[in-house]
């Protein structure tokens, strides 16, 4: 009788494709990009463990209710607000390793003319404040141009003049505006903004980060974890003057060429 112990063998399955160049960098880049998805989770996740504690304060100096064009470009005559303010703020607690700028903005807030409508809001000023790593980024090519084009050596004597105080540079999240002309003028969509009552400045800001989610403003009160709300922030109310047509300086308005008659600047502040 025949032996065949030997005559069944296990049948062996060869994938010539299996050891490719082109499965081996497949393989490398997914491995890549999981690590890479694995530390953005970790860093994204991790600031909320760092405390942040933001306050400011927000003043009124002056208010003005104009009757003109508020832009160049405005089709109608209409009355805008035009509102200086004092802001002293510090959100240096909302930078860190992940921030890479903030933006901040200043909102007036009032009632809007229909009852059953939320109050009306309108930017007047803003700003984006880069972190330190965004204003001097550490990057292959800023190491090869610094190292390209290293720093003049004066080789000439210069005439001696009086050495100019260094600029204070504040640290990123510390503003210390006063008296700050506004950015925006405040337009109603009625076109009428005059003897407005129970007016209000607020702060607000946007934290964009390098990697993770968008956060925006805590109110104060509202706190999450390690995230105080903002203390203050916001101005006392107060009216936007009556519109008067006599006895009032003239303003010139910008991209009208013509002067208006009508300006007051005396609020009144509960």
């Amino acid at each position: 009788m025949p032996d065949r112990s030997n005559s069944f063998k296990p049948l062996r399955l060869q994938n010539p494709d299996m050891h490719s160049a082109l499965v081996r960098v497949q393989n490398v880049f997914g491995f890549f990009t999981t690590v890479t998805f694995a530390t953005a989770i970790v860093v994204a996740s991790s600031v909320t463990w760092i405390p942040q504690t933001p306050s400011a304060g927000i003043e009124l100096r002056n208010v003005q209710v104009v009757k003109g064009r508020p832009h160049y470009h405005s089709p109608k005559r209409e009355e805008y607000a035009h509102i200086k303010f004092d802001l002293d703020a510090d959100l240096t607690s909302l930078f860190n390793w992940n921030t890479k700028q903030l933006f901040v903005w200043i909102t007036a807030t009032y009632p809007s003319k229909t009852a059953s409508e939320p109050p009306s809001q309108a930017v007047i000023w803003d700003a984006i404040i880069n972190s330190e790593s965004q204003k001097n980024p550490s990057t292959p090519f800023t190491l090869y141009s610094s190292f390209m084009n290293p720093p003049k050596i004066a080789t000439r004597a210069k005439r001696t003049s009086k050495p100019k105080k260094p600029e204070t540079e504040l640290a990123p999240g510390l503003l210390q505006l006063h008296n700050s002309k506004p950015k925006y003028q405040i337009t109603d969509i009625s076109g009428q903004l005059s003897s407005t009552s129970n007016v209000t400045l607020e702060l607000g800001w946007n934290v964009q980060p390098w990697v993770g989610a968008l956060t925006w403003t805590t109110e104060e009160g509202k706190d999450w974890g390690r995230w105080r709300g903002i203390r203050g922030g916001r101005s006392k109310s107060f009216n936007l003057p009556a519109l008067k047509v006599k006895g009032v300086n003239q303003e010139a308005v910008k991209g009208s060429g013509k002067p208006e008659k009508v300006a007051e600047a005396s609020p009144v502040v509960k």
